[in-house]
């Protein structure tokens, strides 16, 4: 118990993980001994040319496409960016665009920000209670003027994971582009990009034990993107500015453990999450989000609605006891709004404001599985003491309802 106790368990894996070593050891020659800038002809520009041709080779590989294919960015949101603009500087006349109601910030708000300003004309596409696409809601969406389709591969706080295959097909039946953020997703489950029906893809390390402020945009072949700022022309004149030469290095080194490591790392992964999901259901009046555990969903990614409590609350307690997790998507977390996730699947204001989002990684064990579960029972323990009110003929219906529907899941 007092091991339990005294260890801080970091269980926000899907916001960003801890650099493994290796990664760490691969980069460090890179901030201290070759330091010179790609685009530079002497001798330090071409080593430091040469290690970012090798690491773009390296990513090309793990996900099955070719290195010309590859744009490294500052991340997937720069990458989900450049491939929305991108595709609008290239296509003017083309003015619909179709996105889930499920899309991580940094394409909703471009869709907001298009349709405010009328551009274009948005299309939300129906999600399921498991924040699955509907595949007729996206056939019947498609126009002659749609410019872009864009589906988020795993979502990034329920941990759906889309059939880009089947939505794919629809798209390319259609003659429309598809694009999808697989930030979540890369180095978590296999993932060959050049066999999927999809045309351009968003990547980033910091969720799989690289470094922050890196990523990759992948671009199928003969698909034009027009850059939407100046520069340089660096990565084939898409993106202009020097690129982040130890950045690039690492992601390609995370990349490279994450899937020689990926068998039997996330299946471990997952049978965490199985027994965390497990234990916290035994609470009352609790709701599981999204597809069970293990089946089309993100590994380790467990979100968990506790009614009649604010999450912010739970976050705060849990942070004090120790246990690191986040209320909802973590890039939208500061904000008063309730989860768009969350509601889009059907979730109620209130239930949306007291859901918690727990993600594991390759760094977690069953201590901290366990020590989770004592201290979110405490905290909720505690938290519903303090609360004023609770309709228990309505939360025994709904938890009764709640608990059958998960275990029915599970079966």
């Amino acid at each position: 118990m007092s091991n339990i106790e005294n260890k801080v368990s970091y269980l926000d894996n899907g916001d960003s993980t801890r650099m493994l070593p290796e990664v760490l050891e691969e980069i460090l020659p890179y901030l201290s001994e070759h330091y010179g800038n790609p685009a530079s002809l002497h001798q330090f520009g071409l080593d430091a040319e040469e290690a970012i041709d090798s690491a773009r080779s390296k990513l090309a590989e793990a996900i099955g496409a070719k290195p010309a294919e590859i744009i490294f960015t500052s991340g997937a949101t720069e990458s989900n960016n450049l491939a929305l603009n991108g595709l609008r500087y290239q296509f003017p006349d083309k003015r619909h665009l179709i996105i889930s109601p499920i899309e991580h910030a940094s394409v909703d708000n471009i869709a907001k920000r298009w349709s405010r300003e009328g551009w274009a004309e948005v299309t939300k596409l129906k999600v399921n209670s498991e924040g699955f696409v509907d595949p007729d809601s996206l056939r019947s969406a498609i126009r002659d003027d749609t410019l872009l389709v864009s589906v988020i591969h795993g979502n990034m706080e329920i941990g759906t994971i889309q059939n880009l295959t089947e939505l794919g097909e629809i798209c390319r039946e259609k003659g429309v582009l598809l694009h999808s953020d697989c930030a979540q997703t890369f180095g978590k489950i296999p993932l060959n990009i050049g066999e999927l029906p999809v045309d351009l893809a968003s990547f980033n390390a910091h969720k799989m034990h690289g470094p922050k402020g890196v990523g990759a945009l992948y671009i199928r072949k003969k698909v034009k993107v027009r850059r939407y700022f100046e520069g340089s022309p660096q990565e084939h004149g898409v993106r202009p500015g020097t690129e982040n030469v130890p950045g690039i290095i690492g992601f390609a080194k995370a990349a490279e453990i994450a899937i020689r490591d990926m068998d039997k790392e996330m299946k471990r992964v997952d049978e965490l999450a199985g027994r965390l999901a497990d234990g916290l259901m035994e609470i009352e009046h609790v709701g599981f989000n999204g597809p069970p555990v293990g089946k089309n969903r993100l590994p380790g990614n467990v979100n968990i609605t506790f009614r009649y409590i604010e999450g912010e609350a739970i976050l705060m307690h849990l942070n004090i006891k120790g246990v690191y997790v986040s209320s909802g998507s973590a890039c939208s977390s500061t904000t008063l709004e309730p989860s768009h996730v969350l509601t889009a699947i059907g979730l109620l204001h209130e239930d949306a404001h007291g859901s918690i989002r727990y993600t594991l990684s390759r760094l977690n064990d069953e201590e901290d599985v366990q020590r989770a579960l004592q201290v979110t029972n405490e905290t909720v323990k505690q938290l519903r003491a303090m609360t004023a009110f609770i309709p228990e003929k309505h939360s025994k219906h709904v938890d009764e309802n709640a608990q059958t529907f998960y275990k029915h899941k599970n079966d």
